[in-house]
């Protein structure tokens, strides 16, 4: 496995401090915006909620917990190797925290209020940029009062960054809720280094151009010197929005934006060089780095004599039927549960499989359960399914094992283990983590991933049946391919994928990356950094 925890010269550890997971007793106070803290940091990762969540017990203490997500786990070991610092939302509204350190990362909190979580998080983030980005599965709703707060809050994120950035850090900022932070904290900071990841889909220019903040949000990405996608459609999306709207010229991954030259910073911004027409131009570096799993950590989890024994009990709890089928998602139109759901109700009703030989367990985590959009989804979905097993289960097999909510990841990895097939049917997703991860587990070179082609996942993972998820019949006849696959091409499949997986793991991701950042510190351009090898 690669090491993620080297970050090259630029950046050098230079606190060695562990407080454990408590508040800081004292008051915080910020520097101004422009200015560096006393405690300033080499690596800033600005996302918009924190590695940690917090927890009250009945007596009403708090105390923080580490999150489960991918991007933590994919950053945690830089974090402590570089001795980092984390910029982000609590996930508590209207409650204000001092920095404090949890398991080695230093955390700093930022306040959002109560409208702040409707109209920049609920609103402009989940209800106008999520579908947008989702090539409008559902329809996007235009507020200008979302988007003033989201501008408010993307200023409140970019100026805690500049407070605690030492001079020349290396800031990463995460994801479409904080698409401007990048140039407000160039505006202020020069001399950072600044890259941007979008872990979400970027639309082509006929989807994008509908935002009425199609300009600023473009202006505010450009503000990074390297913006990372997952695919290479997607940066290709993004250099043509660039071309259409700014009208500047690209080569390639590299996109040149103009300085003005009555700008007295105009010298201190990175890459600053002429252009063929003479001009003033700074680069910036636009292509994809396709995120990933810490595959060795589920690896290892799958080898667990109990975490094994929990799938066979999981596989008896159902009767043992030939064949289980797997959903993992959270309840999100974009993941195609409906069309899942529609196509396995079809294949009972045809009497192509039975009950009694091919079993399907969904998992539904809750999500933006305030949105009136996941509430509709919710009561679809449900409807569905209460309508197949109706139908079609009998006293002793259910159709349909619909679980809607989380599990902890020592369950899911069970559930991968005990599922012959993993359906990841997404009408349009940056990556899809979870058919990594059911790879990843499968330390036994069997089962089948049937996977959407509109998933990031589907770039990588040549080797899963891949599907159009629109295409009912077709996802019919893959089921049933998937059913009958013989043993020796399910292992030839499996050992293809879990190859891929393993060596481009999460580690692999974040070092690639922060490699493009630092390289981009010392004034190279990042050319020569390859994309994953995809054959």
């Amino acid at each position: 496995m690669n090491d993620a925890g080297t970050l090259g010269s630029s950046v050098k550890t230079r606190r060695q401090r562990r407080i454990g997971l408590t508040i800081s007793a004292q008051p915080h106070t910020s520097p101004s915006p422009g200015s560096t803290s006393e405690d300033s940091y080499d690596l800033v990762i600005v996302s918009n909620r924190l590695p940690v969540d917090r927890v009250v017990d009945d007596e009403g203490n708090g105390t923080w917990r580490p999150s489960p997500g991918g991007l933590v786990a994919a950053l945690e070991p830089v974090m402590r190797a570089e001795d980092g610092i984390w910029i982000g939302w609590a996930g508590v509204a209207d409650e204000e925290f001092d920095p404090f350190e949890a398991d080695g990362i230093s955390i700093h909190p930022v306040r959002l209020s109560e409208q702040e979580l409707q109209e920049y998080y609920e609103g402009f983030s989940n209800d106008t940029l999520w579908p947008l980005y989702h090539d409008v599965i559902a329809p996007p709703t235009y507020h200008r009062e979302w988007w003033d707060s989201y501008v408010k809050v993307n200023q409140r994120f970019a100026d805690a960054a500049a407070a605690v950035s030492a001079k020349g850090a290396v800031v990463w900022v995460h994801d479409y809720q904080l698409q401007l932070v990048p140039a407000m904290l160039r505006a202020v900071r020069p001399d950072l280094v600044i890259g941007f990841f979008n872990h979400i889909p970027f639309p082509p220019y006929g989807i994008y151009s509908q935002l009425p903040w199609r300009r600023q949000i473009i202006d505010g990405l450009l503000g990074a010197d390297v913006i990372g996608f997952q695919r290479v459609a997607d940066a290709g999306n993004f250099s043509r929005a660039v071309r259409r709207l700014k009208g500047y010229e690209t080569r390639g991954p590299i996109i040149e934006v103009p300085i003005d030259t009555d700008d007295p910073e105009a010298g201190s911004h990175r890459h600053v060089t002429t252009n063929r027409h003479g001009g003033l131009v700074r680069t910036v570096l636009a292509r994809q780095f396709p995120i990933s799993i810490d595959a060795e950590k589920y690896q290892e989890m799958a080898r667990r004599a109990e975490i094994q024994a929990r799938a066979r009990e999981i596989r008896e709890e159902l009767g043992n039927p030939k064949t289980i089928m797997l959903g993992v998602d959270r309840l999100d139109y974009t993941k195609g549960i409906g069309h899942r759901l529609k196509a396995f109700g079809e294949l009972l009703a045809e009497g192509s499989i039975s009950v009694e030989d091919v079993a399907l367990i969904q998992v539904a985590s809750p999500s933006r359960e305030r949105v009136e959009t996941y509430r509709q989804l919710r009561d679809e979905i449900e409807l569905t399914v209460g309508r197949i097993n109706g139908d079609y289960a009998t006293l002793g097999h259910t159709a349909v094992s619909y679980l809607h909510h989380g599990y902890p990841r020592e369950e899911m990895v069970a559930l991968y283990l005990a599922a012959d097939v993993m359906l990841v049917t997404a009408l349009r997703d940056g990556m899809n983590l979870v058919a990594k991860e059911y790879v990843a587990t499968r330390v036994d070179d069997d089962g089948i991933l049937v996977l959407s082609e509109f998933a990031g996942a589907s770039d990588e993972l040549r080797q899963a049946l891949l599907i159009n998820p629109h295409d009912i019949e077709g996802l019919k006849e893959t089921i049933l391919q998937a059913v009958a696959m013989p043993k020796r091409e399910r292992t030839r499949r499996m050992r293809s994928l879990r190859k891929r997986v393993l060596t481009n793991d999460v580690a692999r991701w974040s070092a690639s990356f922060l490699d493009a950042l630092t390289r981009s510190a010392h004034g190279d351009h990042p050319l020569q950094n390859p994309p994953v090898n995809r054959r």
